[in-house]
């Protein structure tokens, strides 16, 4: 054997005893030699690879130390999304959540669980690409993230090649980064030493180390890792449970939290929980709560995905972190649907790693039930560690001049009415078509598809007409110029007049596109329609009594209170006043008995029908029928065409009446229903 081959051969047999104790010191937390031994083997291999520089590799121990810093981060985009989770406060909640799984599952079984503490730290993706740490990114907004390896890779307890002869040629491994409490403590003292900034928790001391340019300061923080999914990776090796995916990525050497379970139940999982809470202060590292994941592989498949979140996990938080303060003031926010909701502005108080001087009181009825008064001292709390709110009043520090909190009765933003149903928790302002915190929701609504229909007045463009204050209310969408339009960003000559030509089409519309483009509260397409055939008019209907609506089909006493209190605004009815001036039209409606032939009938359409689906969806609506996108119990009719999905084949389970479109145009046209 050569020179070189011998010096080689020592080269990766350090590697492999580094890596070896690195591991057994980091993961199995069971070091073997001391660290003044570790010390001399690896500056030994350091001085190899500084003689011999092409003896160096990716996964070589001394790689850690970090490189010059970056200008800025890459973008990653994750094959695999990485999402959040939905959260649990209490015992009903994650019993609720339990409840959904079994309920979408169909089944009554006892279901298994794995139970993990949920780390306070940061997400990240690791690449591994036969067996080598090749990629590594944080995750972002969940579909893309930073690129941030070369960070990564100063981590000490994350291998920079993998363990054992069954590798995967692909492997992606997902977990958490974070900082242990000693090391969080050590860099703050190092901090205050030197006169610098402090971190306020774990949590973003990690984040900060995490997103560092120059990485030889991340090398420097005490920054740790466990691993808990996996996300794009080859089929060399199939689990059928998330446990055996877990103990696959220990086997490969990746460091995997020692107090997760698999538990039998949700009940194990709820003492799971406490037994971990017990224990919180005295684990090395911040925890937040509790996740509990469905065990089995085939059973998360089939629960699959709502929004951003799996339906088959669940993050049971801690009871947040709360702190006294006083209430200086509380005012009234309007958000962007006409929620009136209160706010308490605060004495400043640190709470959770943060000043808070604003706390949510969520709504009247809440502001009554803890009896919040202006000058009170109160329990602020981090709810969910997002949204501060207001938890509770200590009665014995009240002063003789605490203030009464009450609902205005005019919007703070625009001076309409603020009414408050008896059976509903939140306030609205009724200034839906002039108020300006409502005003770009209104104009979205307004103009969409099943309203007004105005093509190419899309949320971007609707957001720079306000913004440049060219629209301040719904009617003046029909005053604006070409000039106008072709000044906005992204929208050039022809596509300004293309979007004139579309706000001229739509002033030929019908009654009660018309009224559901008003956007009056719980006025959905249906009973616009049902208000539009039982009174004819617009007239009539803007000057109807609360008695007279409940007489409309499915026109209850809330849906009658907020239609009569919508035309009750002035403000209101100067802007429809302007929008027919504007030229918008509809023929009169002959009132009808074809308006009853179907009311209160649930329809579901499937397959490929001959006529367009909104064609007979409109069809079925002008006959008083509902219109659902799923087959129940409830359903009185399934409409099929060709090709029919799983819709056809549940109705047929559940033994619902079936017709063949020609079969359904036929019968609802001898109803006295015509196609629109």
């Amino acid at each position: 054997m050569t020179d070189s081959q011998d010096i080689e051969q020592q080269a990766a047999e350090l590697r492999h005893v580094l890596n070896e104790h690195n591991h057994r010191y980091y993961v199995l937390d069971t070091p073997t030699i001391p660290d003044v031994e570790y010390d001399r083997l690896f500056r030994e291999l350091q001085a190899l690879e500084t003689e011999h520089p092409e003896l160096q590799t990716q996964d070589s121990p001394t790689q850690r130390v970090g490189a010059q810093p970056l200008p800025q981060f890459s973008q990653v985009k994750h094959d695999v999304p990485m999402l959040s989770l939905s959260n649990a406060f209490d015992d009903v909640d994650v019993n609720a959540f339990a409840k959904r799984i079994k309920d979408r599952l169909g089944q009554t079984d006892q279901l298994a669980f794995t139970c993990e503490p949920k780390l306070d730290g940061l997400a990240v993706s690791i690449r591994y690409e036969q067996g080598v740490l090749a990629q590594a990114a944080t995750r972002g907004d969940g579909f893309t993230g930073e690129n941030i390896t070369l960070n990564v890779r100063t981590i000490p307890s994350i291998p920079l090649k993998l363990q054992g002869n069954d590798i995967p040629g692909l492997l992606e491994v997902r977990g958490e980064v974070f900082m242990p409490k000693a090391g969080f403590d050590a860099l703050n003292q190092r901090a205050i030493k030197e006169g610098t900034k402090t971190f306020v928790n774990p949590r973003n001391a990690a984040a900060g180390s995490l997103r560092q340019l120059d990485s030889r300061i991340t090398a420097k923080r005490h920054l740790a890792f466990f691993a808990y999914a996996t996300g794009v990776k080859s089929e060399e090796h199939v689990q059928h449970t998330h446990g055996e995916m877990l103990e696959q990525l220990r086997h490969w050497g990746l460091p995997i939290c020692p107090e997760n379970r698999v538990v039998a139940n949700i009940d194990a999982c709820l003492s799971f929980y406490q037994d971990i809470a017990d224990k919180r202060n005295s684990l090395p590292y911040e925890i937040d709560g509790v996740v509990y994941k469905v065990n089995r592989y085939d059973l998360q498949d089939a629960l699959g995905f709502i929004s951003r979140a799996p339906r088959w996990a669940i993050a049971h938080k801690f009871p947040a972190e709360e702190e006294l303060t006083r209430v200086n003031d509380v005012e009234f926010q309007v958000g962007r649907t006409g929620a009136v909701t209160p706010v308490a502005r605060l004495e400043p108080v640190f709470v959770g790693g943060v000043t808070v001087s604003n706390a949510t009181l969520h709504n009247m009825d809440e502001v009554k039930r803890k009896d919040v008064r202006i000058g009170d001292t109160v329990i602020v709390r981090r709810a969910g560690d997002v949204i501060p709110e207001v938890a509770s009043v200590i009665l014995e520090r009240r002063p003789e001049d605490a203030t009464s909190v009450e609902l205005p009765a005019h919007c703070p933003v625009c001076g309409a009415d603020v009414i408050k149903l008896d059976d509903e928790a939140v306030a609205r302002c009724t200034g839906g078509l002039f108020c300006q915190a409502q005003l770009k929701e209104a104009i979205k609504h307004f103009t969409s598809r099943k309203a007004m229909d105005i093509d190419g007045l899309g949320d971007k463009i609707v957001e720079q007409l306000v913004d440049e204050k060219f629209v301040t209310n719904i009617a003046d969408i029909y005053q604006l110029s070409h000039p106008k339009l072709a000044s906005l960003e992204r929208l050039a000559d022809k596509s300004a007049q293309n979007l004139m030509d579309a706000i001229e089409q739509s002033k030929k519309t019908t009654l009660p596109r018309f009224l559901y483009a008003l956007g009056i509260r719980e006025v959905g397409e249906a009973t616009a329609r049902n208000l539009a055939q039982y009174y004819g008019t617009l007239e009539k209907i803007e000057s109807v009594n609360e008695e007279s609506l409940q007489q409309v089909p499915d026109v209850g006493p809330i849906v009658a209170e907020h239609v009569y209190y919508f035309f009750r605004q002035a403000h209101n009815r100067e802007i429809i006043e302007s929008l027919c001036q504007s030229g918008i039209t509809w023929e009169s409606i002959p009132l009808s008995t074809a308006s009853q032939a179907l009311q209160g009938k649930i329809f579901v359409l499937t397959g490929s029908l001959s006529r367009p689906r909104q064609v007979v969806k409109e069809a079925l609506l002008s006959a008083g029928a509902k219109v659902s996108g799923s087959v129940s119990k409830k359903t009185d009719m399934v409409v099929v065409g060709a090709d029919p999905g799983s819709k056809y084949t549940k109705a047929l389970e559940l033994g619902i009446d079936i017709m063949e479109e020609e079969a359904f145009i036929n019968h609802i046209t001898d109803l006295g229903v015509k196609l629109p």
